[in-house]
């Protein structure tokens, strides 16, 4: 997958703050909603509280471009409506930080669990601290103090969460996230399950940040677990060579670039429903171009752009 970089100027592309009193909800809207919507009247309404217009603009196809369950009818509405939801997730910031737990560390855990002892869990950190790399139940398996399956299952005691049991063949669904996430954040966007369940399954531990983007942007519920050593990199690698949507970086000088060059790609990109969501330290921007119905999009039917505030 190719990744284009642009760097944007605060003070040659983003205008100033937008007028006070606008806002934009966070409401999930299903693929249903979003058609019905689109098949609705070219006299849509513009969905910024703050538009100026007056009229509806008729010239303008009322079914794209839409953000977060709601057409804007230029882009000045659309620029506003962007705004609203990069403060929402910037604000957030500060709330996602405290989902982090402590932790009993993973060889206190396994001696607490009698299923090593105190001299294999020193042998094993000797180990780690001589080489100064691995991780303790990489040390562990190598040394013989336990096997994979042990300590895939103390992982999971470690961060409560299930053992997710994958085909080593499966390559998993790729277009549900941009690969530089599969890959940065080791995870695999593994099934579907019944009931609007997504899967998602990590190596060693939970990326709680990421599901919780996920849930945004999917409107599904996701289920988050630990895979088997091994078994994850084969997939991994796998997954890593399929076929992603496109993507494209973007690094903006502040706040207010980061919304003008968005709402600026969804006006160019006029997509039947996008939207945003914070990924740690940066922006995910999904735009549908067309809407599946079952859930998984085509490589070609989504369009990605991950975007980063300079000072973040």
């Amino acid at each position: 997958m190719s990744f284009l970089s642009r760097v944007v100027n605060s003070e040659l592309a983003a205008p100033g703050e937008p007028d006070g009193g606008i806002g934009v909800g966070a409401r999930r809207v299903t693929g249903k909603e979003e058609r019905r919507r689109i098949g609705s009247s070219l006299l849509e309404r513009c969905s910024n509280p703050g538009c100026r217009s007056g009229w509806l603009h008729v010239w303008r196809r009322g079914s794209a471009p839409v953000f977060e369950g709601g057409w804007s009818c230029s882009f000045e509405c659309t620029r506003q409506l962007m705004t609203a939801a990069v403060r929402r997730e910037q604000e957030g910031r500060n709330s996602q930080s405290i989902l982090h737990h402590h932790r009993i560390p993973l060889g206190l855990l396994m001696l607490e669990q009698g299923w090593i002892t105190a001299s294999q869990l020193r042998c094993a950190l000797d180990g780690q601290r001589s080489a100064g790399r691995g991780r303790i139940g990489e040390w562990l398996v190598r040394q013989g103090a336990a096997d994979e399956q042990r300590v895939t299952r103390a992982l999971a005691l470690q961060w409560s969460c299930p053992v997710l049991p994958v085909d080593a063949e499966s390559v998993g669904l790729s277009t549900m996230m941009p690969r530089l996430f599969v890959d940065a954040f080791g995870v695999l966007p593994l099934r579907f399950g019944a009931g609007r369940v997504l899967y998602l399954g990590f190596e060693e531990g939970l990326d709680r940040g990421l599901t919780l983007a996920m849930e945004r942007m999917t409107a599904l519920r996701v289920e988050s677990g630990v895979v088997q050593g091994s078994i994850f990199a084969r997939v991994h690698e796998r997954l890593l060579a399929a076929e992603f949507p496109h993507a494209e970086l973007v690094e903006a000088a502040s706040e207010a670039a980061a919304a003008y060059t968005l709402a600026k790609l969804i006006e160019q990109s006029r997509p039947l429903a996008s939207r945003l969501a914070r990924v740690h330290d940066c922006l995910w921007l999904r735009m549908w171009m067309s809407l599946p119905e079952d859930g998984v999009p085509a490589a070609d039917g989504v369009y990605d752009v991950i975007c980063t505030i300079a000072g973040n």
